[in-house]
């Protein structure tokens, strides 16, 4: 079996796979690189291909696809309250005066 052939997934792992690559896509991942991070993604939660014989199947972990969400906002929160504050004033006085002038 030549690398990158689906054969042994199935329906529900393509249609994951799919899935997980349309949502990449719309938040702005190159086509290429959202097929990539979705097939990893469905091997990370399913252990691979899945296709055929008795007891071979073995529970899917879902944190793999919980995780990325976790990761965004890091650097907000790593940054002190009062820096924070001061840039939500900053943008709130930006908005104000442009709202004023339009």
């Amino acid at each position: 079996m030549p690398r990158g052939d689906k054969s042994s997934y199935t329906g529900k792992q393509k249609r994951q796979a799919e899935h997980i690559e349309e949502s990449y896509e719309h938040r702005g991942v190159s086509e290429g690189e959202a097929e990539r991070r979705a097939w990893a993604t469905v091997n990370k939660e399913t252990g691979g291909g899945k296709k055929s014989g008795s007891g071979r199947g073995k529970p899917e972990n879902h944190a793999p696809s919980r995780k990325g969400g976790k990761l965004g906002g890091q650097a907000a929160a790593s940054r002190p309250a009062t820096a924070r504050s001061a840039s939500a004033k900053k943008a709130a006085a930006t908005r104000k005066r442009k709202s004023a002038s339009g």
